[in-house]
């Protein structure tokens, strides 16, 4: 079958790779309808992590039931099926407690595990014709039949309940006000969490145009460049002070706002110009003392492409007196999918939610090199792109 593998630092390729089969009798087989990239793959494509040659991308899938394992009690085949970028057990504690992306059976050694993704686990990426889903009855979220909500569905694996749980993380509530730096698709996913949750205030903040301007059509968000100045500053002034709640959906590869070429529009991150804690530090500054801060972008314990030799180590220079001062709250890691998307799926059936505005791009798998390009240069126009094997 055709699959996305990484073959190096900026170099995916399209190739023939072996197909799934049934490994246990809980496994089923899905034909892969939507794969989305997604910015934690630009991780790995840029080379800012251990991935190794020939890993298979995709952590975001969709399809129809092709095989079923022996075990299997709830799914048969032709079912329509979107499945949580966690891999997970279901039955560890972590699990039990609804903390699916840190399961400790999935992956020995490690808590959580995820489909095409470097260090989490053996199991090869969705970006391909087909995919196999271990422990299924728990992994596969059922959806109705046909194609109808196919991009808002796809989006349920991975950006809409992780942008919803960055909300989560900082416990935001009805009328609050909210910053949420990057606009990225988590970050405008978590801009649309707090639009449907009824914040009162939404800032969100990023340098690309186009994004900011689906933050303002699409989450009734203010849009905080901050290419034209310190963006907490702006937010303050346009707020009349700080602002209740804080996300971060943007992690370890920020850059300061210093850095932005904006004669020439370069909107790339590029390493020379990164501060892996400016966003945090940015939010410690601009949410009010005692109020919360939710962290789901990506940070790493390791990172070869660091711009110095503490952050190569996974260690921030974190404004830790600040944050202490104020009392502040903070709550980090990755999305528990499963404890968010059976909700945002009958949100999705029933009207009261559709995400796929986010997506710009739905495209062929055989395109994906060219897509991962402009993805990862942040080209104006590109924020969300599914593939159709």
């Amino acid at each position: 079958m055709r699959a996305v593998v990484y073959q190096g630092p900026y170099d995916v390729a399209v190739e023939d790779v072996e197909e799934p089969e049934i490994e246990h009798p809980n496994d089923v087989v899905v034909d892969i309808t939507t794969s989305c990239i997604c910015g934690s793959d630009l991780h790995m494509y840029e080379g800012r992590t251990a991935a190794e040659e020939g890993i298979v991308f995709g952590h975001e899938n969709m399809g129809i039931v092709s095989e079923v394992g022996e075990a299997v009690s709830t799914l048969e085949e032709g079912d329509r099926v979107v499945m949580p970028f966690n891999v997970s057990c279901g039955f560890c504690q972590n699990c039990e407690e609804g903390y699916t992306g840190f399961c400790t059976n999935v992956n020995p050694g490690f808590a959580g595990g995820a489909y095409g993704y470097v260090a989490m686990g053996p199991y090869p990426g969705g970006q391909a014709e087909k995919l196999r889903v271990p422990y299924a009855d728990h992994n596969a979220l059922k959806l109705p039949e046909g194609r109808e909500h196919e991009d808002a569905f796809s989006l349920l694996a991975d950006i809409f309940p992780t942008g919803w749980h960055g909300t989560e993380l900082a416990n935001l509530q009805p009328g609050e006000s909210v910053a949420i730096f990057g606009a990225g698709p988590v970050g405008l996913m978590a801009a649309y969490s707090a639009k449907i949750k009824g914040a009162a205030e939404i800032y969100i903040v990023d340098q690309v145009p186009s994004r900011l301007e689906l933050a303002e059509e699409y989450c009734d968000a203010h849009a905080i460049d901050f290419s034209e100045g310190d963006p907490v500053d702006q937010i303050i002034e346009e707020h009349g002070g700080m602002v209740d709640k804080g996300v971060d959906a943007v992690g370890y590869q920020a850059t300061d706002p210093d850095d932005v070429d904006t004669e020439t529009e370069d909107y790339s991150y590029q390493p020379a110009k990164e501060n892996p804690a400016v966003v945090i530090n940015n939010l410690i500054r601009v949410v009010r003392p005692t109020g919360e801060l939710g962290i789901p972008g990506l940070y790493v314990p390791e990172d070869p492409g660091a711009p110095d030799d503490m952050a190569a180590q996974g260690r921030l220079g974190i404004d830790f007196g600040k944050f202490f001062e104020k009392g502040l709250k903070c709550g980090t890691g990755q999305c528990n999918v499963k404890e968010y998307n059976r909700y945002l799926r009958d949100m999705i059936i029933e009207g009261r939610a559709d995400p796929s505005w986010v997506v710009s791009h739905r495209v062929n798998l055989d395109e994906a090199p060219e897509m991962y390009e402009a993805f990862d240069a942040r080209e104006e126009g590109v924020t969300k792109v599914l593939l159709e094997p």
